[in-house]
């Protein structure tokens, strides 16, 4: 069962790197929500937490990866929101 762990943090993690990339060529946050950002961080490190209490090197792995890529998106949009 954990091999489908594996298999669906690869997809979900990697579907959320496009839009990292794509906000950190074009520096274009205006479509980002700096609220739905930041819930999504906090429920990523609760999921971080519950991959750790049930020992789920796949749902730790994953986690941990978005967790980076969220904090990068939060950073951006800080950075780069028109004033």
């Amino acid at each position: 069962m954990e091999i489908v762990g594996f298999i669906a943090a690869c997809l979900t993690t990697a579907a959320f790197l496009p839009q990292v990339y794509k906000t950190w060529k074009t520096k274009d946050v205006s479509s980002l929500s700096l609220p739905m950002l930041v819930m999504f961080f906090v429920g990523i490190c609760l999921w971080l937490i519950y991959g750790v209490y049930k020992e789920s090197p796949s749902m730790i792995c994953a986690n941990a990866i978005t967790i980076v890529s969220a904090i990068m998106l939060i950073y951006f949009k800080l950075k780069y929101q028109k004033q």
